[in-house]
């Protein structure tokens, strides 16, 4: 039984610049600004951001926040997805838009495709094919 998880409520980023995220996944990738407040007492921002008309992301910033410790392949979150009608059509819009991008790649379970690239702060950010969820 569990304790009764029904889904992902939201995942929170925290960025360097927030100017610079906030225009990465506002004007690159699409996302839907729900809500912006700034907290003064943290000296910090926080944008809510809503994929596909739902609210899933935390974009936040703080002075000085310390870098990235580790890659992908260590120990914790690994990176982001989201899915997409079409990876190359992404992939090609994304490097239009100034983002390096990896090759695309099919993933042998269920022969779907799906690339990486990464935000502002080197976060990994995986777009993968619609119709199939990864296992």
């Amino acid at each position: 039984m569990g304790i009764g998880l029904k889904r992902v409520h939201h995942i929170a980023i925290i960025c360097s610049d927030y100017e610079r995220s906030k225009h990465f996944y506002v004007n690159i990738l699409g996302l839907e600004p729900v809500r912006e407040v700034y907290r003064a007492a943290r000296d910090s921002y926080k944008l809510d951001l809503a994929v596909a008309g739902m609210y899933q992301i935390e974009l936040f910033s703080f002075p000085s926040p310390p870098g990235r410790p580790s890659f992908p392949e260590a120990a914790g979150l690994r990176h982001l997805a989201f899915e997409v009608e079409n990876v190359e059509a992404s992939k090609v819009y994304l490097e239009q838009a100034g983002i390096q991008v990896e090759n695309v790649r099919t993933d042998p379970y269920t022969n779907k495709k799906f690339t990486f690239f990464q935000d502002p702060d080197g976060l990994p950010i995986e777009l993968y094919e619609a119709g199939s969820k990864r296992v």
